[in-house]
């Protein structure tokens, strides 16, 4: 499934992220449903797990090439070999845990300058971990209380730019989410129930009027813990965040810093930071099952020692190659164009390039050269695409070469300049025939999920091919918009619960006045539908 495709994919088009953000809602939807809806090749039957070369390819997976950046859904970033080396000592030796993380705490607190620090089963469990210590403190009976959080502190304040996906995490224990949009909300939101406010580091956060600076300073007066998610961001020592005034700053492990992919950072306040790792395993409390062994702990720590160590200009200087020479190979295609762009964040902080073409002059659209590099070989995951056969939305794909390893960007370069030159043939279906669908009223629909069902609600409202309207769903409610072509239809619905935008992409065929078809549901992969009606519109259909 797709989970970072979103933190990582979804998860933030809704704002332009940076290591979550994306260039467009619907562009987010179709590279996340491109991603859950393909299938690896299986393995041979009987075939065992060839440890060394041909890892993955011996059990049917293909490896790719990462022009994407830190995205949990394609493994986020490869382990230094530093990190390689210190795991695999840990692996050898057994240690008593509580011994090793107070050892680990003070070096990361004498490394990062912040008070106390941990290693944690990734940035989410930082998340979780950190709301469980602010509601329960060290309190043995409070830890084993949660998530009945009766009589305990309950609320989490965020602003509402800071609402995201992976909030997910702080409301898994039961708090209720309190979403504020100015100071003097914030203000009044805060009350005895208040366990923490979290703020989602972002551009957005940098800005006022409910900056990360002026956050702080309203929390800090009434004396709660501020925590910043920074997961795929550059770890800034002096820490950016808590000189800004955050009590705590969460980071990746996987990301930027090039550790364990399964770890992640809790730095901080060090009475709050120990709590955390009381709720953490080997503990028994909630957050015992996001455990983080010693070999995670130890390759976190390496990652930390040796990211003050590393020379970033150099590493900027080499992607900034990197990209001039994919930018000249392109190039040498007529009509192909190129810019690089950079970076406006912390997150995913390298250059990038856009490539971009006429899909009427070249032959194939954007989306559909993203498409074929994904499921051929090589097989290579680019950054970004847009453009779609016959559409008006010019085409460009994207290449991001934070994650890429050495020698890669040749193989990139010439792969695009060949199916720039000479673009495959892409089979494309056949335009629909026959009378243009009506649809305009009000259906129920059924959804048949892989495990279980749903009834929702759809509200058509049609004018020619045209379709607007209103879907409804157990919980949620989206705008829908679409189209009909003959007998067919395609609309699209996007739902926010919470942090989470929920999206549906439905296509569909009205048959003896039925509608059915499939429904893509990006991460959480793909249904089938029905749907009859039981109100007719106010016949706004024409044509």
């Amino acid at each position: 499934m797709i989970s970072d495709y979103l933190r990582d994919l979804l998860s933030l088009r809704w704002q332009r992220l940076t290591r979550r953000n994306l260039l467009t809602a619907t562009g987010a939807a179709a590279a996340a449903h491109q991603l859950a809806s393909a299938t690896p090749a299986s393995a041979a039957e009987g075939a065992s797990l060839r440890i060394g070369p041909g890892l993955f390819e011996s059990i049917g997976v293909r490896p790719l090439i990462n022009c994407k950046g830190t995205f949990t859904i394609v493994t986020g970033s490869q382990s230094l070999p530093e990190v390689k080396q210190a795991m695999m000592e840990a692996s050898k030796h057994y240690v008593h845990l509580d011994e090793l993380m107070e050892a680990v705490g003070a070096r990361l607190a004498a490394i990062t300058g912040a008070e106390w620090g941990i290693v944690t089963n990734g940035c989410a469990a930082a998340l979780t971990h950190a709301t469980a210590a602010c509601i329960a403190g060290t309190d043995p009976e409070k830890l084993q209380r949660v998530p009945d959080l009766t009589g305990l502190k309950n609320e989490v304040i965020a602003p509402r730019h800071s609402r995201n996906v992976y909030d997910h995490a702080i409301r898994m224990l039961g708090v209720k989410m309190i979403t504020v949009d100015t100071p003097a909300e914030l203000e009044a939101a805060i009350s005895p129930r208040t366990a923490m406010v979290m703020v989602l580091a972002s551009p957005a956060a940098d800005r006022e009027p409910l900056s990360t600076e002026t956050v702080c300073r309203i929390a800090r007066q009434r004396n709660i813990p501020v925590i910043v998610d920074a997961a795929a961001e550059i770890l800034t020592i002096p820490n950016k965040h808590l000189k800004a005034g955050a009590t705590l700053v969460a980071y990746s492990g996987g990301k930027c810093l090039r550790g364990p992919q399964a770890a992640g950072l809790l730095l901080g306040r060090k009475d709050i930071v120990q709590a955390a790792w009381l709720h953490s395993a080997p503990h028994h409390a909630f957050g015992r099952s996001l455990k983080v062994g010693k070999e995670e702990i130890m390759g976190m720590l390496a990652a930390v020692e040796t990211w003050v160590k590393r020379d970033y200009q150099a590493e900027f200087r080499t992607w900034e190659a990197w990209l001039a020479e994919i930018s000249k190979t392109v190039e040498s295609v007529p009509g192909v164009t190129t810019q690089v762009r950079q970076p406006d964040s912390l997150s995913n902080h390298a250059p990038s390039l856009t490539v971009r073409w006429d899909a009427g002059k070249i032959g194939i659209a954007g989306r559909e050269l993203e498409k074929y590099m994904y499921e051929n070989e090589p097989r290579i995951v680019l950054g970004s695409a847009s453009g779609e056969p016959g559409g008006a939305e010019p085409s460009t794909v994207g290449i991001m070469p934070y994650m890429m390893m050495p020698g890669q960007h040749k193989i990139v370069a010439e792969r695009l300049r060949s199916l720039l030159a000479n673009p495959p043939k892409i089979a494309r279906a056949a335009k629909p025939s026959g009378p243009l669908a009506n649809v305009d009223g009000q259906w129920k629909l059924n959804i048949q999920y892989s495990l279980g069902t749903a009834q929702h609600d759809l509200a058509f409202e049609q004018t020619e091919a045209k379709l607007a309207g209103t879907h409804r769903g157990g919980v949620t409610v989206g705008e829908l918009r679409g189209s009909a072509d003959g007998p067919e239809v395609k609309f699209t619905s996007f739902h926010r619960h919470e942090g989470t935008m929920i999206m549906y992409a439905f296509t569909g065929r009205l048959e003896n006045g039925k509608l059915s078809g499939s429904v893509a549901m990006g991460e959480y992969g793909s249904a089938q539908w029905t749907a009859e009606r039981y109100s007719y519109g106010a016949g706004r259909r024409r044509g």
